[in-house]
């Protein structure tokens, strides 16, 4: 299987959606991503990962090319396509609702190299 392209943009994690309003599960939660350019991100090999002791991972199984300055959401148990259709699918909160003691996500690249985290608050 050929390596994904080298991104020319520029990937980081925006901010975290992390006090969903769907009732328990907050299945709305998600993590938004931002590429900052200046060229095209293809996404196929990424990984986003809650860097918590067992957190869990979502892998871009498929490709997608992020333009400069698009941005799109990984959703905790939502697929939204305006937002790229990504979701963790998870039946649970990913993201704790604890300003005092938030989760961090990590961005990695293809190669496993972590680009880009982000703690909150702010959220989204």
């Amino acid at each position: 299987m050929p390596a994904p392209p080298v991104a020319d943009g520029k990937l980081v994690i925006e901010c975290i959606f992390y006090d969903g309003e769907v009732p328990k599960s907050e299945a709305d939660e998600y993590v938004q991503l931002l590429n900052e350019g200046p060229g095209q991100v293809e996404l196929l090999g990424w990984r986003l990962a809650d860097l918590g002791a067992r957190g869990p991972e979502f892998k871009f199984e498929n490709s997608y090319k992020m333009e400069n300055g698009e941005q799109i959401r990984v959703y905790t148990n939502q697929v939204h396509a305006n937002w790229g259709g990504f979701s963790f699918g998870r039946g649970s909160a990913i993201w704790k609702n604890d300003e005092n003691n938030p989760d961090t996500a990590g961005l990695f690249n293809p190669s496993g190299q972590m680009v880009s985290q982000k703690s909150y608050p702010p959220g989204c």
